[in-house]
């Protein structure tokens, strides 16, 4: 049976003080109808006294960590400091940045924050998750972004580049309901119709600006709004309240976005929105999300970021 999530900073430091808890825990995460070797698929197995949280496949002896084959693989991080991590940044409103979780955590260096951070990030993508569909509004904006080769100015501030980024918010009773955000090269209509076809199912009504690059997507009802001189932010109010709230949100807890690791805040972003009404549930769901990604190294997230 899968577990409940704890509905509060509290009550989670009460149920997961130590790492047979938060193993059992994920166990039920990962394998809420009972255990499934990897191997075979056989469900009949007993758990190993020599090896912490290891079954033994009844049919094939394969051994399977709770760990094993999911992005906390070899980790060698305690579980409860990849609960406490994943806890504040599924159910907290803003999140945490590695920099406060390495101080939170008295963690030995930033480069181990990082990591962490990154790879909870990447596991906010859920596999084979459902597009947006109904009506979407869709625009593109530009958001300030900063990294480590940024030039500084002669008054010791940072001259921010920028990046484009597509967004799309499903309507649901005249009220935003999920979103998609993706960082894109160009405003170019290939761009733009990888976007349509990656975030959107086949039907939907896209209600965008009027571009010439948002028409002729397989499958797309385009509704174009031709605004001319009024604000594009009263005709299609409710993906620039998402941009303007991802902007706030990436200058108070990152004091800018970096360039090279845009798409993964941006799938932080987009997983907390998603879920901002079921807060209490994020955190399993990370859990679970998390359990069917497979291992990542350091090394692997920084090619995902150079790449983004």
């Amino acid at each position: 049976m899968m577990p409940d999530s704890p509905r509060s900073l509290t009550e989670f430091e009460q149920r997961f003080g130590d790492e047979d808890t938060c193993a059992e825990y994920l166990a039920a995460a990962r394998w809420p109808d009972g255990f499934s070797c990897p191997g075979c698929g056989g469900s009949k197995a007993w758990r190993l006294e020599s090896k912490p949280w290891t079954y033994e496949c009844a049919g094939c002896s394969r051994q399977t960590s709770v760990t094993a084959g999911t992005i906390l693989h070899h980790s060698k991080l305690p579980l409860t400091t990849w609960f406490w991590a994943a806890f504040v940044m599924a159910t907290q409103p803003n999140g945490i940045s590695a920099l406060q979780l390495q101080r939170e955590l008295a963690l030995g260096s930033y480069k181990t924050a990082w990591l962490l951070c990154a790879k909870l990030r990447h596991a906010m993508v859920a596999p084979g998750r459902s597009p947006l569909s109904g009506l979407v509004e869709v625009d593109k904006t530009e958001i300030t972004c900063r990294s480590k080769d940024d030039p500084m100015s002669s008054g010791g501030i940072s001259q921010h580049g920028k990046m484009l980024v597509v967004g799309a918010v499903e309507v649901r009773d005249l009220r935003p309901g999920r979103i998609r955000l993706t960082a894109v090269p160009d405003g170019s209509t290939a761009s733009l119709h990888a976007f349509l076809a990656a975030s959107l199912a086949p039907g939907t009504s896209a209600q965008s600006n009027g571009q010439a690059g948002y028409c002729g997507a397989l499958g797309i009802n385009h509704d174009p709004h031709v605004i001319g001189a009024l604000d594009p932010r009263k005709v299609r109010p409710r993906v620039h309240r998402i941009f303007s709230d991802l902007e706030v949100w990436a200058l108070s807890v990152y004091h800018g976005l970096r360039r090279k690791h845009l798409q993964s805040y941006l799938d932080e972003f987009v997983f907390r929105f998603n879920r901002r009404r079921n807060r209490d549930a994020a955190f399993l769901s990370l859990l679970g999300i998390a359990a069917a990604h497979q291992p990542l190294t350091y090394g692997r997230l920084a090619s995902l970021g150079a790449k983004a």
